[in-house]
């Protein structure tokens, strides 16, 4: 089998749903720009060079509907000759088309794919505009279509996590990605994005250019006080509340993937290995506990062992599933997140497995450390994981 490399990846900064930087950019823009980046970086690789352009994406409707994998294809490359892809695994879809993309150049059905996700949740609310349940199955299993929240609350409850540690867990994960902010830890991976702001002044219209460069979620007021006075959002009797769930986000992340062969006929030098990726199903009213079934199956398929892992992207949907799956799997925590996660920095949904990529890819490059896996819980009860290996 072929090896699939990823040569680079960035994202970039992931602004706040509705009301943040982000807010009146669409999702073909914003994916656009970061690919544009991409393949700047690359000057050696034709753009028709390209098998395809995979972009995952949660909700594929409005702003970013009609196949937006195809319209960020068409305005990223500057080409017609290459195509595009929009792939929908909910909170797995930036993971899940870098595996696809991957799977296809081990197998040798391509030789180079750009893969990643985009979502924009400021414009296209969670679970889009117009939501049609199936009737008959909505009165025979109503947990499958639970709102994320009411999952998270059921996790609390099975695995007995109290509102006053997923506080705690939340209020550290602002302060780990305050921390990495300051000193400039994740500038590496960022494409600045030019965002075109609008101002009515004296009754007429003035647009200004600005470059979005930071991400806008982390808080340097949160408190544990703060946190604790939170009232519940889903349950009133329950613990999951705004302060220990991810933030809705705006944000895009992309890789770019080659075979062996390439690699060599152009010259370049790899900066990881794609390892192993493993997806599965469980009940739906737990989904948040997906990664503890989905990591035991990445770790088999790459060959190695939890002891192995060098640094851990858990994607914080809430504090709840977050210290159930860490105690579940037994897993460092100073391992997990180690610039905090979603709670801090926000989950635009596509776009997150690709966003964890580019950060675990870089930090095992500053820490010259050898294995990263990305995994997170996926709506309906999935989990994914995916293994990288730095080069």
């Amino acid at each position: 089998m072929e090896t699939a490399y990823i040569i680079d990846g960035y994202r970039t900064a992931v602004g706040k749903a509705p009301r943040g930087t982000l807010r009146s950019m669409r999702a073909d823009d914003l994916g656009a720009q970061v690919v544009r980046h991409l393949m700047a970086q690359c000057p050696q690789l034709d753009p028709s060079r390209i098998d395809d352009v995979m972009v995952g994406n949660a909700t594929p409707e409005a702003e970013q509907g009609l196949n937006i994998g195809r319209m960020i294809s068409l305005m990223g490359l500057s080409t017609d000759a290459v195509p595009g892809l929009t792939i929908n695994r909910y909170c797995a879809s930036g993971l899940e088309t870098i595996a696809l993309a991957a799977a296809r150049i081990r197998s040798g059905m391509a030789d180079c794919i750009i893969a990643g996700g985009v979502e924009t949740m400021s414009p296209i609310p969670f679970g889009g505009w117009r939501l049609v349940p199936n009737p008959a199955v909505a009165k025979a299993h109503p947990d499958w279509y639970w709102g994320m929240g009411l999952t998270a609350e059921e996790v609390a409850r099975r695995f007995a996590i109290s509102r006053e540690n997923q506080d705690v867990f939340s209020w550290q994960s602002h302060q780990k990605a305050l921390k990495a902010q300051e000193e400039g830890w994740l500038n590496r991976g960022i494409v600045p994005i030019e965002v075109e702001e609008v101002t009515v002044v004296n009754g007429k219209k003035q647009g200004q250019t600005k470059l979005f460069q930071q991400d806008e979620g982390p808080r340097a007021d949160t408190t544990l006080e703060a946190l604790a006075a939170l009232k519940p959002v889903f349950d009133a009797k329950g613990s999951v509340t705004a302060g220990n769930s991810s933030q809705t986000s705006d944000g895009a992340a992309f890789v770019l993937l080659m075979s062996e062969r390439l690699v060599k006929e152009l010259g370049l030098q790899p900066r990881a290995r794609f390892v192993a990726y493993h997806v599965v199903g469980l009940e739906p009213a737990i989904m948040g506990m997906g990664p503890v079934q989905a990591v035991p199956g990445a770790l088999k398929k790459a060959g190695i062992q939890s002891s192995d892992l060098n640094l851990i992207e858990l994607n914080e949907a809430f504090a709840s599933q977050s210290l159930a799956v860490l105690r579940e799997l037994n897993l460092n925590p100073d391992l997990v997140n180690v610039h905090g996660g979603a709670i801090a920095f926000g989950h635009p949904l596509g776009c997150t497995g690709a966003k964890l990529t580019v950060q675990i890819m870089n930090e095992l490059e500053r820490r010259n450390q050898r294995y990263g896996l990305v995994t997170m819980c996926v709506g309906t009860g999935q989990g994914a994981a995916g293994i990288i290996e730095r080069i």
